[in-house]
């Protein structure tokens, strides 16, 4: 195997070549001495050799089966080092990060096909995370940063809000990357919160409100959150009223505050 391997449409591989690029991502990453860290989708390589560098443990999660064994072959020399030749949508993020007691860095180049699922999966294991630095479509990146009442405004900028603090470092146009994709793309970073912006009372039931919310993009809040399986034990009409919401509003009008109110209004009924 060798890493100028042709890059898999399939897998949605876009290799980084821009030299630049690489060691702005590796300046933002502001990785600390004898810190743990997790690249995802590692690829080529381009970051990982200077990762290796400077992480006190580094941890790749490469789904290529075949880019997995090179990079074991490439850091079989290096004990700090291990390759995890696995779906980082199914492994178990909170095993693998639970193994030290220190918070970790996670950094990444992730594949446009599954960025989204990617960052729900770790907006799961917040607590086990001191930053993020993320390469993402700049479309989604928008999406993370977007205010209320605006068409990027979304689940993934309520739920993301919640525990992280997310900004824009800079944007990467498409001739950084081999194949170049059609779009630009953006690197962002994400640093943990000490604490959730808002009280959701519980978060599974948050993550439910939320998602009901924007899950009929067009049709008024009061008529989505009918669709969600709390509806079944409360009244729609009733949450709404007694959280001084108007139902004929759209679920992207309201702010991170306003989920978080309906959210302990269920979380208490439900509970009841």
């Amino acid at each position: 195997m060798s890493a100028t391997r042709r890059p898999l449409k399939s897998l949605g591989q876009n290799f980084l070549v821009d030299g630049n690029i690489i060691d702005r991502i590796i300046q933002t990453a502001h990785i600390q001495p004898d810190q743990p860290v997790l690249e995802i989708g590692p690829g080529r390589g381009a970051l990982t050799v200077h990762l290796a560098e400077r992480a006190g443990r580094l941890v790749l999660i490469e789904f290529d089966h075949a880019l997995a064994a090179w990079h074991q072959d490439q850091q079989k020399e290096n004990q700090r080092v291990s390759v995890i030749d696995g779906d980082v949508l199914k492994v178990d993020l909170e095993a693998i990060l639970s193994e030290t007691a220190q918070k970790w860095n996670v950094v990444a180049n992730l594949p446009y096909n599954i960025s989204t699922e990617v960052l729900f999966r770790l907006y799961a294991v917040h607590h086990r995370l001191a930053r993020m630095t993320l390469m993402l479509q700049k479309e989604v990146g928008d999406r993370l940063a977007a205010p209320p009442d605006c068409s990027a405004y979304g689940v993934t900028t309520v739920l993301l809000g919640l525990w992280f603090d997310i900004r824009r470092a800079f944007v990467v146009h498409p001739g950084s990357f081999h194949p170049s994709p059609k779009v630009d793309s953006a690197v962002l970073t994400f640093i943990p919160l000490s604490e959730a912006r808002a009280d959701v009372g519980n978060e599974d039931v948050f993550r439910s409100v939320v998602k009901s919310a924007f899950s009929m993009r067009r049709k008024t809040l009061i008529n989505c959150l009918k669709s969600a399986e709390f509806a079944k034990q409360i009244d729609c009409g009733e949450l709404l009223e007694a959280c001084a919401i108007d139902g004929r509003r759209r679920g992207e009008t309201l702010s991170l505050e306003e989920f978080a109110v309906l959210s302990r209004w269920v979380t208490e009924k439900v509970a009841a």
